[in-house]
């Protein structure tokens, strides 16, 4: 077992992770990534394989290396994958992969954390960046469904492979449920989408005047911030509801034949129940329900609220001098948690965080 001593600890290697690396290495401070994924991208080459993102290049990509994509292009999950990895080699970052942070503690008025290699860590600083997209969420009756209904979450969903032959229903009609729904009617299933419809951003991004408008949009959410009172507003109102659909139209699945119903609010005689009383028979359901990230590693008392999510202002922990996070939910604009607002966050957590010498990393009184 061997103990590294460092200035920074940066848990995750994804954009964010990324974004605050590249920072600190600007700024000459002696710091390491931690990801518990073989590879750096993995998570997005986890995702389903048709998945395009809605984040044009110039947003997309990190600073001082184009994700290189084409101008009106976007990327795919994979792309982005390659990217990231390409950019941590392109700028020597250095990211130890296969290797999951197991605690998050302070000890002697440093932070240690515990590696799943066995080895340890002790850091004056950590910033804590491990994506939003970790636990599943799905109703609890899911486990009254048949047994012999195929269920799975969209987080585990490849493609059409993971579908029993026979009909789907799609539990969620946001941006993944659309993509996913359409990938199924298209191998031959008998398709149906539940769940309120959540908007559709207007135009069409997949051409060059709506990728420039896409650009426009982008800017408003960047610059939609909780330090505002519009900003505060946004957020109020759609904490925890999905995005707008940005690529898919609720026309484009009608029309290729996928049937858009009410909520699924239950079960009876093991299959989905609609609010209006409709029984759904399908061979397979997809949960398109969301995921939360995962702060189970982190044993600092005040470091998380009585809900299990981080206490910070802007991203700064704040009862834990030197701890910070990155990739939050409204952090501090609407686009926060996306590719376009994690750069902004990541250097003024970095910046912060080496401002000055902190106070001794321990549970302010």
């Amino acid at each position: 077992m061997s103990t590294t001593s460092l200035d920074l600890a940066i848990i995750g290697a994804g954009a964010a992770g990324l974004h605050a690396g590249r920072r600190a290495h600007d700024r000459g401070i002696a710091f390491e990534i931690f990801d518990a994924h073989a590879r750096i991208g993995d998570p997005w080459r986890e995702r389903y394989h048709s998945l395009r993102l809605f984040t044009p290049p110039r947003w997309a990509s990190l600073p001082g290396l184009p994700i290189g994509v084409g101008f009106f292009a976007y990327p795919t999950g994979a792309q982005l994958a390659d990217y990231l990895e390409r950019y941590a080699a392109a700028f020597d970052l250095p990211v130890r992969t296969s290797v999951r942070v197991e605690r998050l503690t302070v000890e002697a008025s440093r932070f240690r954390l515990a590696l799943s290699s066995g080895d340890q860590v002790l850091a004056d600083r950590v910033i804590v960046a491990v994506g939003a997209h970790h636990r599943p969420i799905t109703p609890g009756f899911a486990a009254d469904l048949d047994p012999g209904i195929r269920q799975v979450h969209s987080l585990d969903y490849r493609g059409p492979e993971d579908l029993a032959p026979g009909a789907v229903l799609i539990v969620g009609a946001g941006n993944s449920g659309t993509d996913i729904a359409l990938e199924a009617v298209a191998a031959g299933h008998p398709t149906v989408i539940a769940g309120r419809n959540p908007g559709e951003v207007p135009g069409r991004i997949d051409t060059p005047i709506g990728n420039l408008v896409m650009g426009i949009f982008i800017r408003r959410l960047v610059n939609t911030t909780v330090d505002t009172e519009k900003g505060r507003r946004f957020r109020d109102e759609h904490r925890g509801h999905g995005v707008n659909l940005v690529r898919n139209r609720m026309a484009t699945l009608e029309k290729a034949g996928i049937r858009h119903v009410g909520r699924v609010v239950g079960v009876e005689a093991g299959l989905p129940v609609l609010d209006g009383g409709e029984r759904v028979d399908a061979a397979t359901v997809v949960w398109c329900t969301g995921s939360l990230p995962v702060f189970d590693m982190i044993g600092i008392p005040g470091a998380l609220d009585e809900h299990g999510w981080p206490a910070h202002e802007r991203g700064l922990a704040t009862a834990v001098p030197g701890l910070a996070f990155l990739g939050l939910p409204f952090q501090y604009s609407v686009a926060s948690p996306t590719l376009m607002g994690m750069g902004r966050d990541a250097a003024f957590v970095v910046d912060r965080l080496f401002a000055a010498q902190p106070a001794s990393p321990a549970v302010a009184a």
